[in-house]
């Protein structure tokens, strides 16, 4: 049986979070977190290693169920909505994702088998318009000259490009990017975030979320920001409200500077060295 995805509650948010929380082997990883993302808003979450930033992701996109609070996701509660036809609403690029995907698979295969939420083409049929579409949204990424190839001969930026072009597969309500930067060199990170920035510019582009540790990779056009400290939400907002050299310094647990040239984040250290 083929199983449609879901439609968007119009109106709804396309995330709302309302105190969620994550325990695990009697450790808490995430506590009280109230969070909404409307449609169109394009958000970065900042933290440390370890403050629950991927916990909540994985959550945010359905393949985590919270310990505790609600999770509503293009208005649709989660526990009372059939998860896996949601998760057809919901674009994901992660490390993880990239580990669960047969290594043999062409990029094609690997965008064309989001519009099910799947991992192999073999799970479901797909026809001619399916792979045109997939074609499409490699091509949006720059990418689909490699269409054929197999996933595992890409170099490192180019299956970063081949995932972003699987989260536009099926007609996202929302986007979430865990570390999409993470393992590529100078160039291939500011070749994705100038990819990012360009689809953030998309009038039509749906929510976004983006981890990070580091606010230079926050793309321009990026409008929102959510601080996670401890497992917890130290602050949210606008950018331009939110990211402060002082709350940076609160959330990262050490003295920083920060600026904003030329449509993008620097921050660097305010620690004094030694003179010599």
């Amino acid at each position: 049986m083929v199983m449609n995805a879901v439609e968007p509650v119009p109106g709804a948010p396309a995330l709302a979070l309302e105190g969620v929380g994550l325990i695990r082997d009697s450790r808490r990883i995430l506590g009280g977190i109230d969070w909404t993302v409307e449609p169109g808003q394009q958000w970065v979450i900042l933290g440390r290693n370890g403050s629950g930033k991927s916990s909540l992701v994985r959550i945010g996109s359905l393949y985590l169920h919270p310990s505790e609070g609600v999770v509503r996701l293009l208005g649709h509660e989660l526990g009372r909505t059939d998860v896996r036809s949601l998760r057809r609403r919901v674009g994901l690029a992660s490390t993880g994702m990239a580990d669960m995907l047969r290594s043999d698979l062409t990029p094609i295969d690997v965008v064309m088998t989001a519009k099910n939420a799947a991992l192999e083409p073999w799970w479901h049929t797909y026809d001619e318009a399916d792979r045109e579409r997939a074609l499409a949204c490699l091509d949006r990424m720059g990418v689909s000259s490699l269409a054929d190839r197999s996933f595992v001969s890409l170099s490192s930026g180019e299956r970063q490009r081949v995932l972003l072009a699987r989260t536009r597969m099926p007609e996202p309500g929302i986007v979430f990017l865990d570390e999409p930067t993470a393992g590529l060199d100078l160039a291939g990170r500011e070749e994705l975030v100038s990819a990012l920035g360009d689809l953030a510019a998309d009038d039509n582009a749906p929510a976004t979320v983006l981890v990070t540790h580091h606010v230079e990779e926050i793309p321009e056009g990026f409008t929102h920001v959510l601080l996670i400290a401890d497992g917890g939400v130290q602050r949210s907002g606008t950018i331009a409200e939110v990211l402060t050299g002082e709350e940076l310094s609160r959330c990262f647990g050490t003295p920083l500077e920060l600026e904003h040239r030329h449509g993008r984040w620097w921050a660097w250290s305010s620690r004094r060295r030694d003179q010599a």
